[in-house]
């Protein structure tokens, strides 16, 4: 490998990684592509492979210093994410290098732009869908620059994190050949990175105050998902659950636990829910209380037919089928139990990807690994949770959060404030829960609401409607945040059109693509 291209490719890798939150200079993602850029112009026209190679060699980099925290849950699933992320990544840059030789510069830039706009849109869609790397998502700890998110989504901040790198490459480019710095095009690069902050800076000073509020309690159980949460049966759940009440909670409109709190296997047979011990136990005690609970729960539903009753549903035996879901519930005085199913599953942990397909092909066994892991089943539509004083609240579960789009749905169906629930124990004190609650805040920028945060383990947080973090838990620690929140019925411009950044490119990508195939037939 020629010492000098490896340099390229590797300080590509290493400026994405460093750049990346909580721990990364952010600033760095401006410039983190233009040595990859730079290195791909320099050989473009040797070899597709190579530009191949030295790209996955820098997504790989990425992906390790950014993602390796998912080795405390498993090996495997570390490995298959960093390594089929690293390249689908290479995969659209390589065909980027190749559309790009036909085409003149403006096009190039546009095609650059799109291609990786819609690699990212088709990532949030997909069965092994994994976000967590999409560009917009590098701003989550500078929520002062990403005010403007309430317009454009986190696709604003790739499409300028994708715009600027491109203009230090014609800055470098023009050193190269001239040894002189370039003033004009450094000048418009630095001009494309400060006027978006300078809007986010007077969008921010506008913002006004909520003027309502409910007064909630988040509670933070700190029940070690490995050793101990599996083994406690939900009895003795509902117990630490009032005596944590009991002893740290204030008069609240509504308690937050965090997600699968109730969870003893199999969990609950949900036409049934309202009629267990745990719900009537549950239920009085919240009425003498005067106070509501929003937590997660397991449920399941049965099946006696010889032929599969859902899309999700998980064969068992002689003709016997089961959905079982990853939920949320709220307990109200005047109603009864409001339910929703985690629609946005876990590759690998809560789903089979293309189940359909692979399971004529491996079979049922193989694929509920012996009945031990089963595939969750999930619901089409976003519920909003309705309390007794009427605020609506979007019932948000763990990882669907880092869905932009998805969690406008919730606002669309009325949300006034988000719950956002969640067991981050399983990535030990990590980057992994870090950037989790990090990507929370831009989902408050977006929809410009309130999110109040119940995680098992940590970090339990509030979050204003400014993306700031009001009051906050340690990791590891039990405890109970005792706020107001304030509520509201605005609704963004992002909630109303949604990923509008990623329509427009698909359109210019599809024309390219079309124009490339066109002309590439006629010559």
């Amino acid at each position: 490998m020629n010492k000098n291209y490896l340099f390229y490719s590797v300080l590509s890798g290493i400026l994405l990684g460093l750049s990346w939150p909580t721990y990364g200079l952010t600033i760095l993602i401006f410039i983190s592509f233009v040595p990859l850029l730079y290195l791909e112009k320099l050989i473009r026209n040797d070899s597709s492979l190579k530009v191949f190679l030295y790209s996955y060699l820098s997504f790989f980099i990425w992906n390790s210093i950014t993602t390796w925290w998912l080795i405390y849950s498993t090996f495997f699933g570390m490995s298959f994410a960093i390594i089929v992320n690293s390249l689908l990544m290479a995969l659209v840059f390589l065909s980027y290098s190749i559309i790009s030789k036909k085409l003149n510069k403006k096009l190039s830039i546009i095609y650059w732009v799109s291609s990786w706009i819609v690699f990212e849109k088709f990532h949030l869609y997909w069965d092994f869908s994994w976000p967590w790397l999409n560009l917009g998502n590098v701003f989550s700890e500078k929520t002062l620059w990403i005010q403007w998110y309430e317009y454009t989504g986190s696709f604003g901040g790739t499409l300028w994190v994708l715009i600027v790198n491109y203009l230090f490459l014609l800055a470098y480019n023009s050193y190269t050949k001239t040894k002189n710095i370039d003033i004009i095009k450094i000048s418009s690069s630095i001009l494309v990175i400060s006027i978006p902050i300078i809007i986010s800076l007077l969008i921010y000073s506008f913002q006004q105050d909520d003027k309502e509020y409910i007064s909630v309690a988040v509670l933070q159980p700190n029940i070690d998902p490995y050793t101990e949460k599996y083994g406690k049966t939900n009895i003795s759940i509902l117990q630490d659950f009032k005596s944590l009440v009991d002893s740290s909670v204030k008069s609240s409109d509504v308690i937050i636990a965090p997600e699968t709190y109730f969870s003893e296997s199999p969990g609950f047979l949900i036409d049934r829910f309202h009629e267990s011990p745990l719900f009537l136990s549950l239920n009085d005690y919240l009425n003498k209380k005067n106070s509501q609970l929003l937590s997660g729960i397991q449920f399941y539903k049965i099946y006696n037919s010889s032929l599969k009753k859902s899309e999700t549903s998980n064969y068992i035996k002689d003709s016997l089928w089961i959905d079982v879901y990853n939920s949320s519930f709220l307990i109200s005085k005047n109603q009864n139990p409001q339910i929703y199913h985690k629609s946005k599953l876990v590759v690998g942990v809560e789903n089979m990807p293309y189940k359909n397909i692979l399971e004529p092909l491996l079979g049922n066994t193989l694929l509920n690994m012996g009945g031990t892991v089963l595939s969750r089943g999930t619901q089409p539509n976003r519920s909003v949770f309705k309390l007794d004083n009427g605020v609506k609240i979007g019932p948000i579960i763990c990882y669907e959060s880092v869905y932009g789009e998805y969690v406008t749905e919730y606002i669309r169906n009325g949300a006034q404030v988000l719950a956002i629930i969640t067991n981050d124990g399983w990535w030990n004190e990590s980057q992994g829960y870090k950037q989790h609650l990090s990507y929370a805040k831009i989902r408050s920028i977006e929809t410009r609401r309130n999110i109040i945060r119940s995680a098992n383990t940590g970090s339990s947080a509030i979050i204003n409607k400014k993306g700031e973090i009001i009051e906050k838990i340690g990791y590891n620690q039990a405890g109970v945040i005792n706020s107001k929140t304030g509520i509201t019925n605005l609704v963004t411009v992002y909630v109303k059109y949604g990923d509008f950044i990623f329509r427009f490119s698909l359109f210019f990508f599809t024309v390219i693509v079309l124009y490339y195939f066109g002309k590439k037939k006629k010559i």
